[in-house]
């Protein structure tokens, strides 16, 4: 049940991404669009009321089987890694230009005449363009996706691997079949649209010439640089919760190399040690290193070392890439070693040629290697594109930040390690590049209770695993939270024992939510006045605890009944 419902809610949040607003205008104006006769004067039939169904089932077959199953088909085969991909890309602009002539769309829908419907040759399923779909349709790689995708890319695919992508289907599907549904709908109930069907069909087939051409070129990767990815922290609540880590199976990739990195606070401020850095390994091969050589972490001992996990088609990535180009450049003779490990999300990002082309266009100079099979990805436990490790030149990991932003505190730990390697070192200036992570708002950051990803604490160091008494402090800074009580603090969550716990806020935010589960309800106050109880039960999930259509600043303070678990506390 973990696994169905960790699936399930993966794909729902994939399916609302910013990352599949491309396809959305080909989805809903094709699931409405009519088929039309072929003659000398086509005549518009109308489309079967069940066009909707097969064009989100088809989109969603192809795209699991790519997921899953496309990197070990190529490989066996001998093929292209992006063969798909192309494949995909030239059936949406033969189906578009079917579309605007019938028959050559009847031609494209031939080979799925076995699907139980009546007058094959004359209406039109959709589930052949739904298939194509489904083979260009490359949404945010959360959490839930990347396990997926590590397990086809390693063939470790077994029962629960085939139900974590059968149910992350089903929760894709829901949203964009009810997207679907609406352009249906549309087509229906409105005159207007009804008497114009021909044009409908005309501009869903520019739609969907328009969404192959642009595929061609990336333009969809340039226009969604500029949009915020706002499902990322519910990915990240989604893995970081007991369920999740059970279901991701996350637990079993530790070993006794990377046991070490759960030191580590993610996006710290201040350099922690983490353990020797794992190795890097499996590495198909090496761009820009001599002779394609491969780099040791071992032979980079006196070096500061600067490993970033990403992908080239990553809309994240591409906003993180020029704070590591400018890095590189400004430290490299200062004794900064950056690697970047292009970790593929999805099959065609495997070709070399497609990864050089990236690395061309970014300005990348410094070594990349090809982790094709994610061996490095899973010996760094790695959940994210992009992340960046931070490791000293005794070769110990000594920051980790995952994601985009927190630029500022990296580069300033790069050059206190940049210093402490060697002392009368001459640094240049800080690096001027601007941040592009799309801002939803000046808000406190996202803040985790659980001591491997632990953030904000009013007070640094103090906060560790186990069972503590807690005070709150006389004093706290902005953009912190204190507890206290006795409270048990685990790697995830952090639990009051045997009476109620108290959690301090200050927050910066117009929303304020906590992501809890167990059950009782939650007392809550802001800056000394009552706001309505929170009753939680079950599982994790978001409860809003402050609502406001103005940002604002203040202290909440919330009463913990014993038992229940607080994950995070996120803002909006």
């Amino acid at each position: 049940m973990d696994t169905v419902l960790i699936g399930l809610l993966g794909g729902l949040i994939t399916g609302i991404s910013p990352c599949i607003l491309p396809a959305l205008p080909v989805i809903f104006l094709t699931a409405g669009a009519q088929s039309a006769g072929v003659g000398k004067t086509p005549e518009v039939i109308e489309a079967p009321r069940s066009r909707p169904y097969f064009v989100i089932a088809g989109l969603v077959t192809s795209f699991t089987a790519v997921t899953l199953l496309g990197s070990l088909l190529l490989g066996l085969l001998s093929l292209p890694q992006d063969a798909i991909r192309w494949a995909g890309v030239l059936v949406l602009l033969l189906i578009g230009v079917g579309m605007l002539f019938p028959r050559v769309e009847q031609l494209l829908e031939k080979p799925f005449q076995w699907l139980p419907r009546r007058r094959v040759n004359d209406k039109g399923n959709g589930f052949g363009m739904g298939l194509a779909l489904g083979t260009v349709f490359v949404p945010c790689a959360g959490p839930v996706l990347a396990a997926i995708i590590v397990a086809g890319a390693t063939g470790t695919i077994g029962f629960d691997t085939v139900l974590l992508t059968a149910s992350f289907a089903v929760g894709v599907a829901i949203p964009l079949l009810i997207f679907a549904l609406a352009g249906r709908g549309l087509v229906e109930r409105i005159r207007f649209f009804r008497s114009r069907e021909r044009g409908i069909r005309i501009t869903a087939a520019v739609a969907m010439i328009a969404l192959a051409v642009g595929l061609a070129f990336n333009v969809p990767q340039a226009i969604q640089r500029l949009l915020p990815d706002y499902t990322a922290g519910l990915q990240r609540d989604l893995a970081s919760s007991d369920a999740g880590e059970r279901a991701l199976n996350l637990g079993g990739l530790i070993t006794d190399e990377n046991r070490d990195l759960d030191r580590c606070t993610t996006g710290a401020d201040e350099l922690e040690s983490c353990g020797t850095a794992p190795s890097i390994r499996g590495i198909e091969s090496w761009i820009n290193t001599p002779g394609g050589a491969p780099v040791e972490l071992e032979n980079l001992r006196g070096k500061v070392v600067l490993v970033d996990f990403w992908a080239y088609s990553c809309i994240n990535c591409q906003r993180s890439i020029p704070h590591v180009v400018a890095w590189n450049d400004a430290y490299r003779d200062a004794g900064l070693q950056v690697i970047g490990v292009h970790s593929p999300e999805y099959a065609f990002e495997k070709e070399r040629a497609n990864v050089e082309s990236g690395v061309k266009e970014f300005g990348i100079e410094y070594p990349v290697a090809l982790d094709n099979a994610l061996s490095t990805w899973t010996n760094y436990r790695n959940r994210y594109w992009p992340a960046h490790y931070l490791i000293d030149a005794s070769g110990t990991v000594r920051h980790i930040s995952f994601g985009e932003g927190n630029y500022a505190a990296t580069e300033k730990l790069i050059r206190e390690l940049l210093a402490e390697a060697k002392p009368d070192v001459r640094l240049p200036a800080v690096t001027e590049v601007t941040d592009a992570t799309p801002e939803q708002g000046e808000t406190t950051q996202e803040t985790f209770l659980g001591f491997a990803k632990d953030q904000n604490f009013a007070e640094a160091g103090a906060y560790r695993a186990g069972e503590r008494e807690y005070r709150l402090p006389k004093t706290q800074m902005p953009d912190t939270f204190a507890l206290e009580g006795l409270w048990r603090v685990e790697a995830q969550s952090a639990t009051p024992i045997d009476a109620d716990g108290t959690i301090q806020l200050n927050y910066r935010a117009s929303e304020v939510r906590i992501v809890v589960s167990g059950q009782g309800t939650l007392a809550i106050s802001r800056d000394g006045e009552s706001l309505d109880p929170v009753d939680v039960s079950g599982t994790p999930r978001s409860y809003p605890l402050l609502t406001s259509n103005q940002p604002s600043a203040g202290t909440l303070r919330v009463q913990v009944p014993p038992g229940v678990q607080v994950f995070s506390f996120t803002f909006g």
